[in-house]
């Protein structure tokens, strides 16, 4: 996105006095040598600010250790701490770095964990003309040389105001910092020195080292059955000459067979994009295969895998034949890297890593690297996850959904030295809705935002680590902001932005010359009103200016609960615009002002206050000129002390698994206790039993063998296990074998390791008949997967001897008094994601049902087993503060045959309020029902049916 206003560009005011190399400015580093003090001895390896991996539970989950250079032993200069726009160290991780000048300095970091690649971020000078310099500097291993790495300024240093340009004459110098990668061609274990050494100046007279990323690479083995863009196509795996008409024949070849295409370990040249819909492109891995390139002539065309545009979409550009028609659908591309050659911005340019819509589509484990943006998504377009990838260095965004994307994220995603909003969505013209951002780590965001969206409903923001915003912008926004965002587009509905750490987010506005706030809000086009935004369970830590922010207009119903700030370099709460906002365990310290709070509004912003609020409050508050900000005041070890809410996702049972029977026909394995020898991120062992294909079970990769083995509570006879996969996905086969137990401990073979081909014309489903007997616990032992390195399953469902009942099950006798719905068959019209109807009698308030959104009535019904009087029921959302008040429409009915139903109880409204539990108590006349159902029409605060608990009671 653009920065926020135009106007004059004017210098940061309040530099510290003391001389330090960062203050770099204007042309003084382009052409020149920097005079460094050089050490005779190495500085041994010190504390500095947090990482953003220091926090435990949030962001993202990466394949690599990262070490600060600051941290590590060096013989060259420390620089930084600073914050100014402008100055080098300004733009390092953790506003610190090293500075190599002269030839034998290094940085040198001791592995702690085996790696045989690495990822390094560093900064060379400009050139005279704008249009960088390379250089290269020597990799060494326990003194060793491994290689020379090559280095460029090519892809950095952008001059003046916004779009940028290459011109050093002209004022804000910027975006200083590059990553490299290299491959050690060995693996190197934990305790080696790995040391990057200037070996001679000539090209460059400063090396400055930010950090290093260690990781372990492996290649992924080319799958059966795939196409293959070289062998069947004849692609380039040189990379000197262009293969984009031959990965366009392979895409679509495979679209036409249903076959997925495989690009083997090599570099691409692409001239331009690849068109993709209906089909899978997977490749090596990111360190293996990889794409770039850039037309030499028509420099608008770039590298890059696109979705085919939506006419009348988000997209207003030039749309060729083969580019219209869309969205695509159903396309998978993963394990791959795309790393351009882009050292502009131009915004009509399409030279993005990924565009054009893509509807229920997946992206999975791809670097994106030196392009415009990594994911510029046009809509109208659905349900399309970014997953498991790295976006760096972009001259703009890292990811934007734009115009009409809906029910989409991203998820467990690194993202770093972005040219603008690092993820970010934009409702211009055509309303957003649903989308998250969930589970990322997002390092350092040169302009705009770490994480925000421009309008939109039902947005979540969760889970995520955010650090180190540049100008012009903070850690997360919500903003009724830019162009085509008002009435339907605006914010709207409930807005959950949980669970977030923000680590010296915000910063100066160089047009506006004062702070943006770590966590803004702003009303620019219209009010933001009629809208729930619930900011809970989130920590603001070492803010660079105030922590919280309202400006541009009217904002209500903002919503902070349980938030934990600890140092910011001006105020705790900066107010330039009404607003009404509540309050309620919001703690600050180390607020640089001794009035913590700046308002010029005076009683336009309305201040509703609940229990446990410290620190930010006064009810004389400060308005007048904007104070030098004083930074270091924040933690430098992680927070601790303070528990966050549990997030609202399914839990395990805190009590022992059930051991009644389960059902004697159909699959006896649905919502049964399961256990898997590993999990990958969150495809739990628990998605197999669930009864959504579409959820799955997923475990470590890399790692065979793997088990997952299910509990069926009680002996039971057994004939015959299914396993599903996901429709969509491309044919595999899966080596595995069935094993059973009746005590969890001793288990016989029944049926011996063998290949089951699992394709997606024939439902992805296979059937493995086992020798008829009664066992408690199944067991599967994956030893391969042709399509994964991993064990994969949807479903894994177990039958007895006899087909399911077609008349009501068998009576049994249900507790004589209390919950009578405790762990009783439950139905359910539908469910979302992995939060079955189970989990509504399964005793634990903290895991829930809920019910496909959008798509009301819906209906939950328990089976007591037998006919019994009821009175009662007592409905529960789970207790935490995080699921604040809403109000659900539920209406209960009785049956005593399963077919026939009565009501009991009218549609009503009943409000779930955490302060009194989160528990509504339904009472009827006395009846005698078997079943007992809930019909909900409505709720609030999201827009699905949702219980944690549904208890029947007779009295």
């Amino acid at each position: 996105m653009a920065h926020h206003t135009t106007g004059t560009t004017v210098a940061p005011t309040g530099r510290p006095a003391r001389a330090v190399l960062a203050a770099f400015a204007g042309a003084a580093l382009v052409a020149t040598a920097v005079s460094v003090v050089s050490l005779s001895t190495a500085t041994p390896a010190r504390a500095a600010g947090l990482s953003p991996f220091d926090i435990v539970g949030r962001g993202a989950t990466v394949p690599f250790v990262e070490h600060e250079a600051e941290k590590a032993t060096h013989t060259g200069t420390r620089i930084g701490p600073t914050r100014y726009y402008g100055q080098l160290p300004s733009e390092a991780s953790g506003r610190e770095a090293v500075t190599l000048d002269a030839v034998g300095e290094y940085v040198e970091f001791t592995l702690t964990a085996p790696a045989n690649a690495v990822t390094f971020r560093y900064s060379l000078p400009d050139n005279a003309a704008g249009t960088g310099r390379d250089a290269s500097i020597d990799l060494r291993a326990n003194g060793s040389l491994v290689k020379a790495v090559p280095v460029t300024s090519r892809y950095g240093w952008y001059y003046g105001g916004y779009p940028f340009n290459n011109n050093p004459g002209d004022t804000n110098p910027h975006h200083f910092y590059d990553e490299t990668r290299a491959m050690f061609g060995t693996t190197y274990p934990a305790g080696t020195k790995i040391r990057l050494q200037v070996s001679s100046t000539a090209q460059s007279p400063t090396f400055t080292i930010d950090l290093a990323d260690f990781e372990l690479v492996t290649a992924i083995t080319k799958p059966a059955g795939v196409l293959d863009v070289v062998t069947d196509f004849g692609a380039d795996a040189s990379g000197a000459t262009d293969s984009t008409t031959k990965f366009q024949a392979a895409v679509d070849a495979g679209r036409a067979q249903g076959r997925a295409v495989w690009i083997p370990a090599g570099t691409f040249t692409l001239w331009d994009h690849v068109v993709v819909d209906g089909v899978t492109l997977r490749g090596a891995g990111p360190w293996y295969s990889v794409l770039g390139g850039r037309h030499p002539t028509d420099r608008k065309r770039a590298a890059g895998i696109y979705g085919k545009y939506v006419p009348g979409g988000g997209y207003t550009g030039e749309i060729r034949p083969h580019e219209a028609g869309g969205p695509s659908r159903n396309v998978t591309l993963r394990d791959f890297a795309i790393i351009g050659d882009i050292r502009e911005r131009v915004d009509d340019d399409q030279v993005n890593a990924m565009g054009g819509a893509m509807t229920d589509s997946v992206v999975d484990n791809v670097w994106m690297q030196h392009t415009k943006v990594g994911a510029w998504m046009d809509g109208p377009m659905d349900n399309l996850t970014i997953r498991n990838s790295r976006i760096l260095d972009q001259t703009a965004d890292g990811v934007n959904f734009h115009w009409g994307v809906t029910n989409s994220t991203v998820t467990n995603t690194f993202v770093r030295n972005t040219g603008d909003d690092a993820l970010a969505m934009w409702a211009q013209s055509v309303p957003n809705v649903n989308n998250s951002f969930t589970r990322n780590t997002i390092g350092v965001t040169i302009l705009a935002n770490h994480l925000v969206s421009y309008g939109g409903r039902d947005i979540r923001i969760t889970d995520n680590v955010t650090a180190d915003s540049v100008t012009n912008g903070g850690g997360i926004h919500v903003a009724n902001r830019y162009p085509g965002v008002q009435g339907a587009t605006a914010v709207k509905g409930t807005w959950t932005i949980a669970r977030n750490t923000l680590i010296r987010n915000g910063n100066s506005d160089y047009n506006w010359n004062f702070g943006v706030g770590a966590i803004w809000f702003s009303a620019l086009n219209e009010a933001i009103q009629g809208a729930t935004v619930n900011v809970t369970d989130t920590d603001i830590l070492d803010s660079s200016y105030a922590a919280l922010h309202w400006i541009e207009g009217q904002t209500s119903g903002i919503n902070l609960n349980n938030v934990r700030i600890d140092g910011a370099g001006t105020y705790a709460l900066q107010v330039q615009a009404p607003s009404q906002v509540s309050f309620t365990g919001v703690r600050a310290t180390g607020i640089a002002q001794s009035n913590p709070m700046h308002n010029c509004v005076g009683g336009g912003f309305q201040i509703s206050q609940g229990a446990g609020n410290s620190g930010w409050y006064t009810a004389t508050p400060y308005c007048g000129p904007w104070p030098t900000p004083q930074w270091g005041n924040g933690p430098t070890t992680p927070p601790t002390g303070t528990p966050t809410t549990t997030p609202p996702t399914t839990a395990p049972p805190t009590t022992p698994p059930p051991t009644t029977p389960p059902p004697t026909g159909g699959n006896l394995a649905q919502g049964r206790p399961v256990a898997a020898s590993s999990t990958s991120q969150n495809y739990v062992a628990g998605n197999a039993v669930d009864g959504n294909p579409a959820s799955y079970w997923e475990s470590a990769n890399g790692a065979f063998p793997q088990t997952l083995t299910v509990d069926l509570g009680a002996a039971v006879n057994t004939d015959r296990v299914v396993l599903k996969l996901p429709a969509g996905w491309e044919t595999r086969a899966q080596t595995l074998a069935v094993a059973g137990s009746t005590d969890g401990s001793a288990y016989s073979t029944l049926v011996s390791s063998a290949g089951y081909t699992f394709n997606p014309a024939t439902g992805n489903a296979v059937s493995i008949g086992v020798p008829a007997g009664s066992r408690r616990f199944l067991r599967l032992t994956f030893t391969g997967n042709t399509g994964w390195p991993a064990g994969q399953l949807s479903e894994f469902e177990v039958y007895g001897g006899t087909p399911p009942p077609t008349t009501p099950p068998p009576t049994t006798t249900p507790p004589p008094a209390g919950n009578l719905a405790l762990g009783r068959p439950v139905s359910e019209t539908s469910h979302a994601d992995v939060y079955g109807g189970g989990n509504a009698v399964d005793g634990n308030a903290n895991t829930y049902w809920e019910s496909a959104n959008n798509a009301f009535p819906q209906s939950l019904t328990v089976d007591l087993g037998a006919a019994r009087s009821v009175s009662r029921v007592v409905l529960k959302l789970p207790p935490a503060t995080a699921w604040q008040t809403r109000t659900q429409t539920v209406a209960v009915l009785g049956s005593t045959d399963g077919s026939s139903y009565t009501t009991l109880k009218p549609s009503a409204g009943y409000a779930f309020n955490p302060a009194s539990g989160n528990t509504v108590t339904v009472t009827f006349p006395a009846a005698t029902h078997r079943y007992v159902r809930v019909t909900v029409t409505g709720n609030t605060a999201w827009p699905a049916g949702q219980l944690s608990e549904f208890e029947v009671h007779s009295a």
